[in-house]
């Protein structure tokens, strides 16, 4: 199975924490996970049957990937309240998350667990989007000599359809990409931007381009989802793939440009990033000074990153 699946997991486990106290509530918006474990753990010594405490404590470990705390503090909430379909769903994550960081071996041997979870959630709650986003991943990822089923995994994209047609669409889109029809994928991802036309929409059609080594249409992607969205972060993915690729150079300095003079703290990628970007695009255009420039600038925010190096490198041999 691969990293890919459970994402919603981890997406939940934030919306979780917004309903902590103030203190913990804290070190989760700040991702101090670490220091909100710390602090659950020393509550939970004295209030062992809170119920939001321990479910916190579980997402602290989980954003920290200690899988094995994380459904240690989930199975309990099932056993208390087998009933609750979150509770279900997250101890199905976990698990999911751990079969993903040991061997196949025992991996196989949390299958069963994981299905019974995610199954329970999904009949507990109709309703329960990330559920079956989940089995969606699950079945198709699934070998089939193990359980795993494309039909299955289309009859949960047919119910994530009817809750969502953004969410149908673009399980239905996954499927088919994961199966290597490109033409469906391709149009449901589209089916999906015209529905929703959400950020997360554009960025799976992007992802799904690059795979497909279509460089151009996921620039042209990401052109369209800046008429829509005003995010900084779309015109760094533009000069990347024109870095990258060695497409439309001119467009990708300029939007990495803007990058640069539009960074602020809230942008995940660190300007540094966006400065080796524009070394990538001078080297295609053989302008050894300004690849230099900016490769250096890169070096100089973060000096440990082996590709700028190796990059530099590269410069100088032109």
């Amino acid at each position: 199975m691969r990293q890919f699946l459970f994402l919603f997991l981890l997406y939940s486990l934030g919306a979780f924490a917004q309903v902590s106290t103030d203190s913990t509530d804290y070190y989760f918006k700040a991702k101090q996970f670490d220091k909100a474990e710390m602090k659950l753990l020393e509550y939970l010594k004295t209030h062992p049957n809170d119920l939001k405490a321990l479910e916190l404590y579980g997402d602290a470990c989980g954003h920290q990937k200690k899988w094995d705390e994380a459904i240690a503090s989930y199975k309990i909430l099932v056993g208390k309240h087998e009933n609750v379909a979150n509770y279900q769903y997250k101890y199905g994550g976990a698990l999911g998350m751990k079969a993903l960081s040991v061997n196949k071996f025992e991996a196989l041997g949390l299958i069963k667990d994981i299905e019974k979870a995610f199954l329970k959630a999904a009949k507990l709650d109709p309703q329960h989007v990330n559920t079956r986003w989940a089995l969606v991943e699950y079945y198709m990822q699934l070998p089939g000599i193990v359980g795993g089923s494309k039909s299955k995994a289309l009859g949960y994209a047919e119910e994530l359809q009817k809750l969502s047609k953004v969410d149908g669409f673009l399980a239905k889109g996954y499927i088919y990409e994961y199966d290597e029809d490109v033409v469906l994928a391709e149009k449901f991802y589209k089916m999906a931007i015209n529905e929703g036309g959400s950020l997360w929409c554009y960025d799976k059609l992007t992802s799904f381009y690059e795979k497909q080594k279509q460089p151009d249409k996921a620039l042209s992607n990401l052109q369209e989802a800046t008429t829509k969205h005003k995010r900084n972060a779309l015109h760094y993915q533009m000069g990347k793939i024109s870095a990258q690729y060695n497409i439309e150079l001119h467009k990708g300095e300029t939007c990495l440009n803007t990058y640069i003079q539009n960074y602020s703290p809230s942008d995940e990628v660190p300007k540094a990033w966006a400065y080796y970007r524009l070394a990538q695009i001078f080297l295609h255009k053989k302008n050894k000074n300004a690849a230099l420039k900016y490769i250096d600038l890169a070096i100089s925010e973060l000096p440990k990153t082996k590709y700028f190096k190796e990059e530099r490198l590269k410069i100088m041999r032109l």
